[in-house]
């Protein structure tokens, strides 16, 4: 069962609240004048609670619907804390087009501190797109956001970081989809002009009937530009990532024409590194992680990476790359478990 509750900040006092019937974003993007919105849909499943937040931000004059999610991990603590800084700063007077922000995609996570999943159903809303409004909270939850976010957005904007365990490379990333060349060049239009000096783009080989898994691929299947932020690291908040995801933003939003009045530019950015293939390194065996390498380091083919031991210190694998890379993000604590991403190392072919 899912239901909108709308709340309204008034211009005049920011700080004032008042009820309004349930309203579909799309109603409220067709709303005259330059406002903020706060909504909350709520969302029931086997007598289970939760709620996805929701920030409307229209301009006075016209432009495209920038949508920016964070929060799809609960334990992805810069991007959430980004966004809270964002929406502090960003007044509707300063926007051309409108804003949805989800400040907070998957609060129980959030609020438990779950890497990972919600511990309402064990589900990772991370690969639950398109999801469904009979499933469970995390099915309802992207649900909500593939046909009541992603279809009213222009650009569509999700950032991730590390969670609990993953030490991780900042990077921005979309998907190549050739038949739609148009999006797929705005979207690296857009992170180049983050920014961010690493760019990763992935092949998209999805049907049409194909499940996306992920908010971004479902927006790009939607025919959408769509693109994300992957910054932060480890489950704890970098001072660094928080304010390179927020320039980022900023840049983003100044590319679309979405933001006037720009607080502040990059005085010089470094050259974009583009990897447009990706290795997967998975767990052989569940045990004990040892590696000195870290994200960000070089490594070649047939490199030892690390090693695998049982839990009375004997060795039982040694982790060996298959490819000449960078590492964009890999598995930071000792415990790890069969068929888990190990590493991911990025190149460019």
């Amino acid at each position: 069962m899912i239901k909108l509750i709308s709340k309204t900040i008034a211009l005049s006092v920011l700080t004032s609240f008042s009820m309004l019937k349930s309203q579909s974003v799309k109603e409220i993007l067709k709303q005259k004048g330059s406002f903020r919105k706060d909504t909350v849909f709520s969302v029931k499943s086997d007598s289970k609670e939760t709620y996805l937040p929701v920030t409307i931000i229209k301009g006075k004059e016209k432009g495209p619907v920038f949508t920016i999610v964070a929060g799809i991990h609960g334990y992805e603590y810069p991007p959430i804390i980004a966004v809270q800084e964002l929406l502090k700063e960003i007044n509707p007077e300063n926007i051309n087009g409108s804003l949805i922000i989800i400040p907070i995609a998957n609060v129980e996570s959030f609020q438990k501190r779950t890497p990972f999943v919600n511990p309402l159903d064990q589900k990772n809303l991370n690969t639950a797109f398109p999801g469904s409004s009979n499933g469970t909270q995390t099915d309802q939850i992207a649900h909500l956001i593939t046909n009541e976010i992603i279809s009213n957005s222009t650009i569509f904007l999700d950032i991730h970081g590390g969670d609990a365990s993953e030490d991780l490379l900042p990077f921005v990333c979309y998907y190549d989809r050739k038949d739609a060349a148009e999006n797929t060049k705005k979207a690296n239009e857009l992170s180049v002009k983050s920014g961010i000096e690493y760019v990763v783009s992935y092949p998209y080989t999805l049907k049409s009937t194909d499940q996306s898994k992920y908010a971004f691929k479902e927006a790009t299947q939607q025919g959408i530009i769509a693109l994300s932020i992957e910054a932060g690291k480890l489950g704890t908040v970098q001072k660094d990532n928080v304010k390179l995801i927020k320039t980022a933003v900023y840049n983003m939003l100044e590319n679309s024409g979405t933001y006037v009045n720009r607080r502040s530019k990059v005085s010089k950015q470094k050259p974009t590194i583009l990897l447009n293939q990706q290795d997967y390194i998975r767990v052989p065996e569940n045990g004990i992680f040892y590696s000195e390498l870290k994200s960000g380091d070089k490594v070649k083919k047939n490199q030892i990476l690390g090693y695998i031991t049982d839990k009375f210190g004997n060795k039982k694998h040694d982790i060996v790359s298959q490819t000449t890379g960078i590492i964009l993000y890999k598995v930071g604590t000792p415990p790890v478990n069969k068929g888990e991403t190990l590493f991911c190392i990025g190149y460019n072919q």
